[in-house]
C-alpha cells in the first residue's frame, strides 16, 4: 500500500489497513484518521504514538496487555497475529528447544507476576539469547519504568509494521 492510497482511503479502509499496527487496538488509527493527509510514514507514526500517549493510563495498559507473551503458548498453538508470528519467527523464537521454551515460560510468568502485563520487546535485531538477557535485566525495573519501556517498545514495533505495510 502507498501512503497516498492510505491518505485517500475511506475512514473504514484506513482503520482496517492500520488496525493491526498496534496489537489488537484499532482505536489507535481511529484516533488519527481525521488528521489526514500524512506527509510521511514517520508523521503518521508520530501521530499514532501521540494518540497512545494522550489516551491515558487505562487505555495504555489495555494496549500493553493486548500483546502476546514472547515464545508463549499462543505462539506454540499458532494463534498469534500474522505480524507477531513473523516478528517472533524472525528472532528464532519458533525454533526453541524444550528447555529454552521452559525458560521463556518461566520468565514470562515471573514478569507477568511482577508487573501484571506481558514482557514486550521489539524483537527485530534480537535473537533468543538477547531477548532472555533483556527479560532478566528488565525484571529488576519498577512498574513505572516497565510501563514506559513497554510503550516505547510498542512504538518501535509499530514503526517497523508501518514501514513494512506502506511502500
Amino acid at each position: 500500500m502507498t501512503l497516498e492510497k492510505l491518505n485517500n482511503s475511506s475512514t473504514e479502509e484506513f482503520i482496517a489497513a492500520l488496525g493491526r499496527i498496534f496489537e489488537h487496538s484499532p482505536w489507535v488509527p481511529e484516533a488519527v484518521v481525521q488528521m489526514r493527509p500524512f506527509s510521511s510514514v514517520d508523521r503518521l507514526h508520530g501521530a499514532m504514538v501521540a494518540a497512545v500517549e494522550k489516551a491515558g493510563q487505562v487505555a495504555q495498559l489495555q494496549l500493553i496487555r493486548a500483546h502476546p507473551d514472547l515464545a508463549g503458548k499462543a505462539a506454540r498453538q499458532g494463534s498469534l497475529t500474522a505480524e507477531s508470528t513473523s516478528e517472533q519467527k524472525g528472532a528464532g523464537l519458533d525454533r526453541l528447544t524444550d528447555n529454552e521454551f521452559e525458560e521463556f515460560h518461566r520468565l514470562n510468568n515471573a514478569y507477568q507476576s511482577r508487573f501484571g502485563f506481558p514482557f514486550i520487546l521489539s524483537v527485530r535485531g534480537h535473537d533468543k539469547h538477547s531477548i532472555m538477557a533483556a527479560f532478566r535485566q528488565r525484571l529488576s525495573h519498577n512498574a513505572g519504568e516497565e510501563v514506559a519501556e513497554a510503550l516505547r517498545q510498542i512504538a518501535l514495533i509499530a514503526r517497523f509494521r508501518l514501514h513494512d505495510l506502506i511502500a
